[in-house]
């Protein structure tokens, strides 16, 4: 299909995070000539990503997964620790890859590696073309929609908004979001440790929320530790020697001498999703569409399959010589990703407030479900499909199969 008089590009893309480069990548590979809005970061990002199994079939298909699997730690084992100090605590729980027949429930992966594979990948498109300048305004009408810049503009059939929790882009749909803060922050940092993680994730169940670790390549993991936002001030007071000491305190030094190896980084947590996502001729992307706490690795892998089907359902119309940004396929996105967002952020929040409670029968069904995830090998592979979203209606990409 060629582009439509008066258009620049059949679709652009505002947004260079990782879950903007793979929608680009995505729809360039569903044939559509891609527009990629994205400017350079202005500050390095020290976080990393657990990329479930569904991501890494998406990024096999997309072919940026061989650039990373050298840089990416395995997976193969969870495990639950109830470190609370109510009456009533869970057993601990170790779900293993291998019961679902997989190598790995994922992959563990710097996030500036991952930023930089797909960058490469996108370059090298003949399908996208890189503007690293970024979009002032954006204006939708009934034919197309204008993104202007400083000094230029740009027009196309579709937008796809990966611009964050503060889209420009949410915003000129006129979507509105339900929010609500938590009294959480999260503190992100990497370690190395002197014994070996084994491809273990661990997660502390703590009053506060989770403290987890999990595996990087060699003697190192990456931590994500939620606390009570009152708290935040005293940890980050300590200085790195302190600070490992204290981690492997709270790990009970299940991987040995912990030592601080990169910068801090302080999160206030709150969730807020979309009321839909897709409105005059824009469909929301990653954290335009949706925000929630760091728990079960949800937030970019969500992503990934909203980016996966909207390049689904753009093949879909190309393929039919249907105008992409017609109500349509707004309608189809919006219709067919609802359930696994609202789904998805309802687990999330429940799992984070069953912890901070002090309601009792909460306990009690917690560690009821944890006891039965123990004993009963069916609920466990239930709560694993559960957790990489193998139950769900996925699109092509996230299934492994190309356009």
């Amino acid at each position: 299909m060629s582009i439509a008089k008066g258009l620049s590009a059949e679709v652009a893309v505002v947004g260079g995070g990782p879950s903007g480069l793979i929608a680009a990548l995505a729809l360039a590979s569903s044939g559509a000539e891609t527009l990629l809005i994205a400017p350079p970061p202005q500050v390095v990002d020290q976080r990393t990503t657990a990329l479930l199994d569904g991501s890494i079939r998406a990024l096999l298909a997309l072919d940026v997964w061989n650039s990373l699997a050298e840089v990416a730690a395995p997976l193969k084992f969870l495990r639950l620790i109830d470190a609370t100090k109510r009456i009533l605590r869970a057993p601990e729980v170790l779900f293993d890859a291998a019961e679902l027949g997989l190598e790995a429930f994922g992959y563990n992966v710097e996030n500036e590696c991952l930023k930089q594979s797909l960058l490469i990948r996108c370059r090298d498109s003949a399908l996208i073309r890189i503007i690293e300048t970024p979009v002032v305004a954006v204006e939708p009408d009934d034919a197309g929609i204008t993104l202007r810049f400083v000094d230029s503009e740009e027009r196309v059939s579709l937008v796809a908004a990966a611009d964050g929790r503060k889209s420009i882009c949410r915003r000129a749909a006129g979507i509105g979001t339900h929010a609500h803060h938590l009294p959480q922050t999260a503190i992100v940092l990497n370690l190395e440790h002197s014994a070996p993680h084994n491809d273990t994730s661990t997660e502390f169940h703590t009053e506060s929320g989770p403290f987890t670790l999990t595996p990087l390549k060699g003697n190192r993991s990456s931590l994500v530790c939620v606390v009570y936002t009152n708290e935040v001030r005293s940890l980050s007071e300590l200085d790195d020697r302190e600070l490992g000491f204290e981690i492997e305190r709270r790990a009970d030094s299940i991987l040995g001498k912990m030592k601080v190896v990169t910068e801090r980084g302080i999160f206030p947590l709150g969730t807020e999703t979309a009321t839909h996502f897709a409105a005059r001729r824009i469909a929301l992307i990653g954290e335009a569409a949706h925000v929630f706490p760091p728990i079960g690795a949800q937030g970019l892998n969500l992503g990934i399959r909203d980016a996966a089907m909207l390049a689904e359902l753009v093949a879909e119309a190309r393929q039919n010589s249907k105008n992409i940004g017609a109500e349509e396929v707004l309608k189809a996105y919006d219709e067919r990703r609802r359930g696994d967002i609202r789904s998805r952020s309802l687990l999330v929040d429940l799992a984070n407030r069953s912890l901070m409670t002090d309601f009792l029968p909460v306990h009690a069904a917690r560690g009821l479900g944890l006891f039965l995830a123990s004993r009963l090998g069916i609920f466990r592979r239930a709560l694993m499909r559960e957790g990489l979203a193998q139950n769900r209606d996925n699109p092509r990409l996230v299934r492994g199969e190309t356009f």
